[in-house]
C-alpha cells in the first residue's frame, strides 16, 4: 500500500486514526472539525487544517496558535500511526519557527518522526499552503510515550 491509504509500514490507517481522534479529541476531530488526516506512511503523516475565521488573527493571517496546534496534531498522528492508539502520549516540548505569513485558507502539516524510542519520540513538521512547497513554519516536537502493555 502507499501512504495515501495508510501505508503497510504504519499500524494505523487514515481511517483508524480519524475514528480514534474523533472519539478521543472531538475538539479537533469531532463534528465540524478543522483537522483532517490526509495520509500516513512510515514515520510520516500529513494533516490538513481547514482554517476559517476562528483561526485568523488581526491582519487576516492564520494565527500562530492555530499553526502550533496543526504541528502538534501532525506529529501526534505520525507517532500514533507507528505505535498504535496511545491516547496518553503527550507533548513535552514544541519549538516552532514562523517563516512567512500564510494566506487564509487550508494549511498542511507534513510530519516526520526523526527519533522513535521506547519513552520519547521526536518529530519535525513543515507547514505549507496548498500546492506550495515553500514553508510558512517549521516545528520540532518531542512526545513522551507512556508504558505500554506487553503483547
Amino acid at each position: 500500500m502507499d501512504g495515501m491509504t495508510g501505508a503497510r509500514d504504519a499500524v494505523m490507517t487514515v481511517k483508524d486514526l480519524e475514528t480514534f481522534l474523533a472519539a478521543e479529541f472531538p475538539q479537533a476531530f469531532g463534528l465540524g472539525r478543522a483537522h483532517h488526516v490526509e495520509r500516513v506512511g512510515l514515520k510520516t503523516a500529513t494533516v490538513r487544517l481547514d482554517a476559517d475565521e476562528s483561526h485568523l488573527r488581526p491582519g487576516g493571517t492564520i494565527s500562530g496558535p492555530a499553526m502550533m496546534a496543526l504541528a502538534d496534531v501532525a506529529v501526534y498522528v505520525a507517532l500514533l500511526a507507528q505505535i498504535g492508539p496511545v491516547a496518553l502520549a503527550v507533548t513535552t516540548n514544541l519549538s516552532i519557527n514562523f517563516l512567512r505569513k500564510p494566506a487564509p485558507g487550508p494549511l498542511f502539516g507534513d510530519a516526520r518522526i526523526i527519533k522513535l524510542g521506547k519513552r520519547l519520540a521526536v518529530g519535525e513538521v513543515g507547514i505549507r499552503g496548498p500546492g506550495d512547497d515553500e514553508l510558512v513554519a517549521h516545528c520540532v516536537a518531542t512526545y513522551s510515550i507512556p508504558d505500554r502493555p506487553k503483547a
